[in-house]
């Protein structure tokens, strides 16, 4: 009987991970626009919650930066003080703590033109973030928390073929969590 409340106690935590994890949104940014002056990019991000754990996925063409800045950057198209800079054609951002997030294109006329992104993180906390480090800013080195330089070049992602219909792919809680209690209930029995 020890067994099955081990059994049981284990499911538990299973089952948490896997609703905390299925909570997890990927977001490709500007949809299949992606980050570039023709997205309607405050448009996009309309109606949007982004919440922590999520991951803003940011494709781009070789005419484009990806520079992550603080508010005042922000709003004077500046990436002179940029958290993060990027230009490899295909960034992935991790939402690791809520707050506000900025975007812009280095280049100042695609960035006057409209090609920059706020997003508001919800969730975790801001809570010791610097003063004009902007919430959510990356506080160890920007390549390790955004991949390995040269990933995702522009042919192609190193010729694999990659399907991107844009949007959200937020996994469903139901069925993986259904699944889980179920194979949870089977381990329990069988102890």
């Amino acid at each position: 009987m020890a067994g099955a409340g081990v059994a049981l106690a284990l499911c538990v935590l299973l089952a948490h991970g896997v609703v905390w994890e299925a909570r997890a949104a990927s977001y490709t940014v500007g949809n299949s626009a992606g980050w570039d002056i023709s997205a309607d990019l405050p448009s996009w991000a309309d109606g949007k919650t982004f919440n922590v754990g999520d991951v803003l996925v940011f494709t781009y063409s070789k005419y484009h930066t990806l520079d992550e800045v603080d508010a005042a950057g922000f709003s004077n198209c500046s990436a002179a003080n940029a958290l993060l800079s990027r230009s490899d054609g295909n960034t992935t951002v991790p939402l690791t703590s809520g707050g506000d997030r900025y975007f812009i294109c280095a280049h100042q006329t695609h960035c006057l033109g409209g090609m920059k992104l706020h997003v508001h993180v919800t969730g975790g906390s801001t809570a010791g973030v610097p003063a004009g480090a902007g919430a959510g800013a990356p506080q160890a080195s920007p390549s390790a928390a955004l991949g390995p330089a040269g990933a995702g070049t522009d042919d192609g992602d190193a010729g694999i073929p990659r399907l991107d219909l844009g949007g959200s792919h937020r996994l469903g809680t139901g069925a993986v969590l259904a699944a889980t209690l179920w194979l949870c209930v089977a381990v329990a029995l069988f102890i």
